[in-house]
């Protein structure tokens, strides 16, 4: 079992006010690439933290600079090949060596406030599946002294902070609020979580290997996985230099390099405001299974019915309609079910067209909140979120509510094939 303890929903702050019993042990992930000075800044930085020394651990990733880089005494170097902007890559390195039961990673030109580790590790060592985010502000501190107190430094050369990211804090009372959108909000560079989530998530995607994108896919992904996302406004880190969106905005190679991002993401991420409008994503965003149904015409009315209401879900049947179905490449038979947002159990075969509003406000309002699962007749709408948080704690820590439905009740043999067709059924 793991240690710790969960919360419903996203309510991380049920946990105000509460401290671990004992500082945890924490492992900091620095990735550099060429930027000794910024990186003596953040090490520097690192020696100042209030969070006890002989709880804290911090490992360097090199991404393949032509030299490596300096590091100090107690500092541990690792390295990797130059193939690319292998951000990702190098966190998974570092995360794979680290014997912390917090990680936080940092990027070498993103120095950390003095109390910034303590406020970091706080929630995921309370709540193991809490990620937090640290407030990441913007300074020029080029020619200072790499030991010049950054909490002075940074307010003295601060630069503009991304507006769209503070509203973003802002309107989700610092992501409480979070929706399954709320990755966006979630910046690799001060980010923070408990070393079991981290493994039981898995890594960040390695196939990244150009600027950008990794940390929302992550985020995304540990957000299905049940995490807890917050932000920690008082976690402080200065980044040096202006935000990557600030710079050169009339610049087509920077905006063509944020549409390759956005292009990659859409398959990784298939959620509405995400995918596109009408192209279907690789990704899985609803799976739908049908336990059994009657007969095939019984099985063609449900299936039909259920991708009328939820056209880019998926339906997986029962091998024996599986011939019904060839010519839509939306419905399968058997194998591993795909990793999805939303799971809708269907055990016998309905006609769901009726209750298309209370089926479609179903599948957006799971996951979000404390509501985990909604009961529509007999169909059960699972989000991911809760299916990870029961496997792990072993009970129920969202709500399940039933909703009254015009659902009919389950579809016999001869469902009316033709008038549901025709429409005069």
């Amino acid at each position: 079992m793991v240690n710790g303890r969960s919360v419903p929903g996203n309510r991380w702050d049920l946990l105000d006010g509460i401290e671990p019993e004992r500082p945890p042990t924490v492992s900091v992930v620095v990735v550099h690439y060429q930027q000794q000075a910024e990186l003596d800044r953040t090490l520097a930085a690192l020696r100042r933290q209030t969070h006890p020394a002989d709880r804290t651990e911090v490992v360097v990733v090199d991404d393949g600079s032509p030299e490596p880089p300096r590091v100090p005494a107690g500092v541990r170097l690792l390295r990797q090949a130059d193939e690319g902007f292998r951000a990702a890559a190098a966190r998974n390195l570092g995360a794979s060596a680290a014997t912390g039961d917090v990680l936080c990673f940092l990027d070498a030109d993103t120095v950390p406030e003095p109390g910034y580790l303590t406020r970091m590790a706080r929630l995921p060592a309370l709540a193991p599946e809490a990620v937090v985010v640290g407030r990441r502000r913007h300074a020029d501190l080029a020619g200072l002294p790499v030991d010049a107190p950054v909490e002075e430094a940074g307010p003295a050369g601060e630069l503009p902070e991304p507006q769209w990211l503070r509203d973003g804090y802002r309107l989700s009372h610092d992501l409480l609020d979070a929706d399954d959108r709320s990755y966006r909000y979630v910046i690799s560079a001060a980010l923070g979580c408990s070393r079991w989530f981290f493994e039981r998530v898995g890594g960040f995607d390695e196939t990244f290997t150009v600027y950008g994108g990794e940390d929302w896919e992550w985020a995304y992904r540990a957000w299905l996985g049940g995490a807890v996302l917050a932000h920690v406004p008082d976690a402080v880190a200065w980044h040096d230099g202006p935000d990557w969106a600030g710079r050169d905005l009339d610049d087509p190679a920077r905006r063509a390099r944020k549409d390759d991002e956005t292009l990659l993401l859409t398959d990784r991420i298939p959620v509405a405001g995400s995918r596109g409008h009408g192209l279907r994503s690789a990704g899985v965003d609803v799976a739908i299974r049908l336990g059994s149904a009657p007969s095939p015409a019984a099985a063609f009315v449900c299936v039909d019915s259920l991708l009328a209401v939820l056209p880019s879900a998926v339906v997986s049947v029962p091998p024996e309609f599986a011939a019904l179905f060839v010519a839509d490449q939306r419905v399968t038979s058997g194998g591993a079910e795909p990793a999805a947002r939303v799971l809708v159990d269907v055990p016998q075969a309905v006609r769901v067209d009726r209750a298309a509003k209370e089926l479609r406000e179903a599948v957006d309002s799971v996951g979000v909140g404390t509501l985990g699962t909604v009961l529509l007749g007999p169909v059960r709408i699972d989000s991911a979120r809760a299916r990870a948080r029961r496997t792990v704690w072993g009970k129920e820590l969202f709500e399940t509510r039933a909703v009254s439905s015009a659902l009919a009740a389950p579809l016999g043999a001869d469902p009316g094939l033709a008038g549901y067709l025709g429409g005069w059924d």
